[in-house]
C-alpha cells in the first residue's frame, strides 16, 4: 500500500527553535532604525515587546527551547501532517514526488498559531495584560485571538477596513475567540482620526493599523504589540514546520531536490526553509534549491527596493528594515505603505 500521510507522535515534536542567525555564512546587515539611521538597539523595542522576546529577536543563540506551556498547545494540532501529493503527480504525469506540509489543522486554519501562542505566553509571563495587532485577512487576528484564550489576554484587533467589510465571518470567528476588533482606520487613535480627516473614505491598509495597534500599545504599560510575520522572532517560532518536516521526510525514506513556498511576510516559507538551510550550513545535508513565489501584482522581493522603512504608515515606530535579500526578511506591509 503506498503511503499517503507521515505522522509524526507528540513525543517527536520539536522541543526547540531553530535560530537561522547563528548559521548564516554571512552576517545579516544590522537593523536601522529608520529614524536615525543608527543600529536598532533592544530599548528600542521595548515599548513593543517583552524582553524574552527581544531577545529572540537580536541573538545569534542558535536554538531556544520551546516552554512546556507552548509545547502542552501545540500538541492541539502538532505535529502537522506531511502528505505525499500521489494524485497530483499522477495527475501531472511526472516522475517527481511532491510532498506538502499541511498548517490547516491548527485551530485557526493556517500556520500563524506558531507564533501567536509563544506570543501571547512570553507577554502573560512578563505580566502584559493586552495584546493589540493588525490583521488584514483575518488569519494573523485569529491566530492571536485565539492565543489570548489560552493565556486570559485581551486581545485589540485592527482589522483593515475593506476587509472587516469583507469578511465578516473572519471578524465573527476572531469575536468568538473573544478579540475586540476594530475598522481601520478608525477614530480610536490619533493615527486614525489623522488618515480619515484627509480621507473619510479610506479602505485602509496594513500599514495604517499596524499604526493604529502601535499607538495604542505605546500608550499603556500593561500593553503590547504582537506581529504574525517579519521579525526574527516570528521566523523563529514558525521553524517548528521545518523541523517536522525534516522528520517526516526520514520516515519517507526521502530528501528534496526543491523547497516552494508562498511569501508575503515570509513567515511560512521561513517556517519550511529555515531548518533544511540549517542542515545545509551545517554540513549535514546537500545543497538543495528554494523558491520563493510571490504575486505579480504586489511584488516585494523580485522588484522591491533595498532600503529602510517605518513598519508603519503614521512613522510612530521602527519595526523592521525593508529589503530584498532573502524571502523571509521582506514585509507586504511596506507594500501597502507605497499602495496608499
Amino acid at each position: 500500500m503506498d503511503t499517503v500521510k507521515y505522522i509524526l507522535s507528540e513525543d517527536k515534536m520539536p522541543t526547540a527553535w531553530y535560530n537561522i542567525q547563528a548559521d548564516l555564512p554571512t552576517p545579516m546587515p544590522p537593523v536601522l532604525n529608520p529614524g536615525t539611521g543608527k543600529q536598532i538597539t533592544a530599548a528600542d523595542l521595548e515599548p513593543l515587546f517583552p524582553k524574552q522576546l527581544i531577545e529572540q529577536e537580536i541573538s545569534q543563540q542558535p536554538t531556544f527551547e520551546i516552554p512546556d506551556e507552548v509545547q502542552s498547545i501545540y500538541r492541539q494540532w502538532r505535529p502537522t501532517p506531511l502528505y505525499r501529493a500521489r494524485r497530483l503527480e499522477k495527475a501531472l504525469d511526472t516522475p517527481a514526488k511532491i510532498y506538502y506540509k499541511y498548517e490547516g489543522v491548527s485551530p485557526a486554519g493556517s500556520h500563524k498559531p506558531n507564533t501567536a501562542i509563544p506570543q501571547a505566553y512570553y507577554n502573560k509571563k512578563a505580566g502584559v495584560k493586552r495584546l493589540t495587532t493588525k490583521t488584514g485577512a483575518g488569519q494573523w487576528g485569529s491566530s492571536l485571538s485565539l492565543a489570548g484564550t489560552f493565556f486570559g489576554l485581551e486581545i485589540v484587533v485592527y482589522m483593515v477596513k475593506v476587509s472587516y467589510r469583507q469578511k465578516p465571518y473572519r471578524r465573527a470567528l476572531m469575536e468568538a475567540y473573544g478579540a475586540t476588533v476594530v475598522a481601520s482606520p478608525s477614530n480610536e487613535t490619533e493615527a486614525g482620526r489623522s488618515i480619515l480627516k484627509e480621507h473619510p473614505d479610506s479602505n485602509g491598509s496594513l500599514g495604517i493599523a499596524i499604526s493604529e495597534a502601535v499607538e495604542m500599545a505605546v500608550q499603556d504599560e500593561q500593553t503590547k504589540y504582537a506581529l504574525g510575520s517579519v521579525l526574527n522572532h516570528v521566523l523563529l517560532h514558525q521553524t517548528v514546520i521545518g523541523l517536522e518536516a525534516l522528520a517526516q521526510l526520514e520516515m519517507a525514506g526521502d530528501y528534496p531536490d526543491i523547497i516552494v513556498g508562498c511569501t508575503g511576510g515570509g513567515s511560512n516559507f521561513a517556517g519550511i526553509a529555515f531548518p533544511f538551510l540549517g542542515a545545509i550550513f551545517g554540513g549535514e545535508r546537500d545543497r538543495l534549491k528554494f523558491v520563493a513565489v510571490e504575486p505579480a501584482a504586489c511584488p516585494t522581493l523580485t522588484k522591491g527596493k533595498y532600503t529602510y522603512d517605518f513598519g508603519d504608515t503614521a512613522h510612530l515606530t521602527p519595526l523592521v528594515k525593508m529589503h530584498t535579500l532573502g524571502s523571509s526578511f521582506s514585509s507586504r506591509i511596506f507594500r501597502n505603505r507605497s499602495q496608499e
